[in-house]
Parts: structure tokens; sequence; C-alpha cells
């Protein structure tokens, strides 16, 4: 025999559907759904939320929290749902595309919490914060019988009451201002019509103070010999070196740019010094048959690379120095700079294969990127890697048809690397 289902528990009138939900939130209690057949697992075919055994919340019933753009509730309707607050909360670490995408499939098209305003309705439900100016006050005395709609937050209902003697203490020949219910009438219509303007610069902004006094500690002692330097008859002084620096400038130390090995590799060892020296992207083949054409059947396994780079000073004069660079494509050919080669690479481009890194010093791709810089070269009308989206990579994209933008994508690969060099192993610049 079938026996009947006892219906969900239902909230009492005095009790607040916002107030319970951050109640079990913060309690860390567990939040069930449930409909007219009884318990469910899904919020899509759920009516109620069971925040404990005897509170049920109708997931579609209006909460205190205003909708973002509206300053006064006329209505039901201006308030966000409990299905809403509870699914903003729910997805909280979701990111902004997959939170709106989630929030059409169970059921909320329109009406769902703001990808700028979930964070402020996860920090109060939470507890993280106590104020938040979005939800409307409870009345202290309602007579309101349930089911009504909730009354908007005018400003007499903000506005705290004074006691007699408060009154009189405060300033005994002023008169307590009574405002007129005509004009409150006429406020409350404005304010219904005000349209909360939001622009790049508010929604940016956040609702935190931004505070940089920790970047400012972790200069303080630069600053400090900055101002000591720039005193007249100082002497600027050179940070001091280590015994391994010093080492490392004593001797002619040219950084090291490892390329892919793989024969579908974009940049090669028959076509880097044309790509790199030149500007010009010449396909790999082509530059094999030529290379072979001209008697070199077999490309060298190091390779320098030379540039000119120019600086310009504060006084606008220009200074041309020569930097070189060598190149290789196996660990090999690494292995004739020394013992300390690995100090010397900078940069290591990759097809986006792991099996390049296997003979390398670090051969995971998070850590080896984290002490070189890393370049993805691919081609510009190629679909996104998936690959490559936890690798620190930089990707370099060569367009398969245009050879008048290579002189571009070179000049901003050398720019990137130049300043991860001063950034990371400042000692190679000199060359």
């Amino acid at each position: 025999m079938n026996l009947p289902l006892s219906p969900p528990p239902t909230m009492s009138p005095n009790t607040d559907a916002l107030l319970s939900l951050r109640q079990a939130i913060k309690s860390k209690d567990p939040i069930t759904y449930s409909n007219s057949s009884g318990p469910c697992s899904s919020l899509l075919s759920a009516t109620h939320l069971l925040v404990s055994p005897a509170i049920s919340l109708a997931k579609s019933s209006p909460t205190r929290y205003l909708k973002t753009g509206v300053t006064t509730s006329s209505g039901p309707s201006d308030f966000f749902s409990v299905e809403a607050i509870y699914l903003a909360w729910l997805l909280r670490d979701a990111p902004g595309a997959e939170y709106m995408k989630q929030a059409r499939e169970n059921g909320l098209a329109v009406g769902f919490v703001s990808v700028t305003e979930r964070k402020s309705v996860v920090e109060w439900l939470e507890g993280r914060v106590t104020e938040n100016s979005r939800i409307v006050p409870l009345p202290s005395d309602s007579t309101t019988p349930p089911g009504s709609p909730r009354r908007s937050a005018t400003h007499a209902t903000l506005t705290p009451h004074k006691s007699h003697a408060e009154l009189t203490s405060s300033s005994p020949t002023k008169r307590r201002y009574v405002a007129d219910s005509h004009d409150v009438e006429v406020v409350k219509k404005i304010k219904q019509n005000e349209v909360e303007l939001r622009d790049r610069n508010t929604v940016l902004r956040g609702t935190k103070p931004n505070n940089f006094a920790s970047i400012k500690i972790v200069y303080a002692d630069k600053l400090k010999k900055l101002k000591e330097s720039s005193k007249p008859g100082a002497v600027p002084t050179p940070p001091p070196m280590d015994a391994k620096m010093q080492a490392r400038k004593a001797r002619n130390n040219f950084p090291i740019i490892m390329i892919s090995s793989s024969p579908t590799a974009l940049i090669t060892m028959h076509n880097v010094r044309r790509f790199f020296q030149e500007s010009t992207f010449e396909p790999s083949q082509e530059a094999r048959a030529r290379a072979t054409a001209e008697g070199n059947t077999r490309p060298e396994d190091v390779i320098p690379i030379y540039r000119k780079r120019t600086h310009i000073d504060s006084s606008g004069k220009e200074t041309e120095t020569h930097a070189r660079y060598f190149v290789v494509d196996s660990v090999e050919a690494l292995s004739k700079f020394g013992a300390d080669a690995w100090d010397r690479v900078v940069c290591v481009m990759t097809t986006g294969q792991a099996w390049q890194f296997r003979p390398y010093k670090w051969n995971e791709p998070i850590q080896l990127f984290h002490h070189v810089k890393g370049i993805y070269v691919s081609w510009s009308n190629d679909p996104p890697n998936t690959k490559i989206k936890d690798w620190n990579v930089m990707e370099l994209k060569i367009d398969p048809h245009r050879r008048h933008v290579d002189k571009s994508v070179v000049a901003h690969f050398w720019k990137t690397l130049d300043t991860w060099i001063i950034m990371n192993k400042p000692w190679l610049m000199k060359s």
C-alpha cells in the first residue's frame, strides 16, 4: 500500500527568507530541494529549498534584496527571488560566462544576480560583511498580512526615532521636523524613476578600497637608496654581487634560445636565423631545399643570432649595441656550453607537445616556464590549443600568407624577451 507523502515544512510568517538562507550558509547546514512529490535532487525540478528541518523556502518567493538598478521598490518584482540569491552563492566560484549559462539552465533566463553584484551577495550570505545597501531592512512593527508585498525603504522607515529625553536635552527650542505627506509621495515617485548610473570605472573600482602598502614596504629600501643617491655630492653605489654573479659577469655569457626539434615546428634550425635576423618567415621545407642547393645538407647544431639594440637615454642620445644569442634544438647541443648552460637559457619555443621537455632540466611545463620564458608558435588562423592553457607561455602567431607583418611579430618577440631577461637574468643583457 502506498502511503501518502507528508507535505514539506512551511515557513513561519515571522521567518525571513533572506535571514534563514544566510543562517544556514553561515552554519554550513545542508540545503536540500523538494517539490510536491517529496525530496528531489535538482534545483530545476524543485519548488522549495529546505534550509532546516522546520523551514522550507519557496524558491520563487521574493527576498528583501533589491535588484540592480532599482532604488525604491514598488512591488515584489523589484527584489531578487530566493532561487536567484541561492544560485549566486552556489555558483560563487564559477566564471562569469559559466555562471550565466548555468543560471539559464536552472530556469532563470532573467532575474538572476548579475556578475558584478554576485560578490556582494556571497560576502553578505557568508557573514563576511554585515551591511549591504541593496537589502531593505525589516520593519520594526509589521502588521502586514503574510503574502503581501514587502514595504519599500522610505525615509520614514530608515530614520531612527529619538526619545523624548533626547529631543529635550539636545535643543529645547528646536521643533522636530515632520515631513509633509504630499512631499514624501512626490519624493517617492522621483526615486522610482531614478536610474543608478554604472560605467566602466565604477564597475572596476569595486567595493573595497585598494591598499598598496605591501608594495611600498617591499620597495622601501630601494626608495631610500634612490633618495640618498639623488642628494648633491652622493656617489651611487651598485648593488653588491655575490661570487656566482661576479663569475658570470667575468665571462662572455650569451643568452640561449631553445627551439623544438619536431619536424612539424614552424621555427626550425633551417629558418630560425632568417626569421630572427631578417624578420622574414620562410617555411622550413623551402629553407631546407635552398640550403641543400647551396651545398649545406645538414644545419648547424648551434646557430648564432645577431641583432642590433638601440637605447635612447633621457637626453635623446641614441646608443646602438650588438647583441648575440645562440639557438639550439637539443640537450646535446646545449651541453657544449658547459655545466651552467641551463642558467643561460632564457627562452624555450614549443609546439605544445610535452615530449619536447622530457630530456630538459625541468621536464614539467609549469616548472620549466617558471625558469625560462615560454613561447608557443602557431599559425594566426589556428584554433586555440587547450593543452597550453595552464602553461605560462606567450603565443607567437605567424601569418601564413602576409609576410609584411613578420617584422612586427619579431619585434614583439624581442621586446618581450628583453623585458623578461632584465627582470629575471639581468647579467645576460650586457652581451
